[in-house]
C-alpha cells in the first residue's frame, strides 16, 4: 500500500492533474502527470471505473497498480502529481503486461511534463 503522503486524496487534485497534466496511454492504462507544484512527495491517484469490472475486479486492479507504481516513484520529481486510469482490458492483463504499460506510459508522460528525476 502507498503511504498517505504518496496518495492523491481529493477530486480537485485529480481534476487539475488530468486537465493540466501531460498524458500518455497504452492499451491497458492512461497516465496523467502534472509538473511538480511543491516540495512534498510525489503523489499518485488511481481511477478504475465500472467498465473495468465489478467491485472485486476493480479493487484487485487498483491493488495491482499500487504495487507496480510504488517502485517507480523515485523516478519522478518530488511534488509531481500522477493519475493512473485503468482501461477495461487492464482487468484481464497479466501483471508483467501492466508493469510494462505503466513504465512506458509513466516515462513518456513524465518526460513530456518535465517531471522525470532519473532516466531509465
Amino acid at each position: 500500500m502507498l503511504s498517505a503522503s504518496h496518495r492523491l486524496r481529493n477530486s480537485a487534485e485529480f481534476g487539475v492533474t488530468v486537465r493540466r497534466g501531460k498524458r500518455a496511454g497504452t492499451r491497458n492504462l492512461v497516465v496523467h502527470v502534472a509538473r511538480p507544484s511543491s516540495d512534498g512527495a510525489a503523489r499518485v491517484g488511481f481511477v478504475v471505473g465500472k467498465p473495468v469490472g465489478g467491485a472485486v475486479v476493480r479493487n484487485r486492479t487498483k491493488r495491482r497498480l499500487r504495487a507496480l507504481v510504488r517502485p517507480l516513484l523515485p523516478q519522478v520529481l518530488p511534488g509531481t502529481r500522477v493519475v493512473v486510469r485503468a482501461n477495461p482490458p487492464a482487468a484481464d492483463a497479466s501483471t508483467p503486461a501492466l508493469e510494462r504499460d505503466l513504465r512506458s506510459a509513466l516515462l513518456r508522460a513524465a518526460t513530456a511534463a518535465g517531471a522525470l528525476a532519473v532516466a531509465s
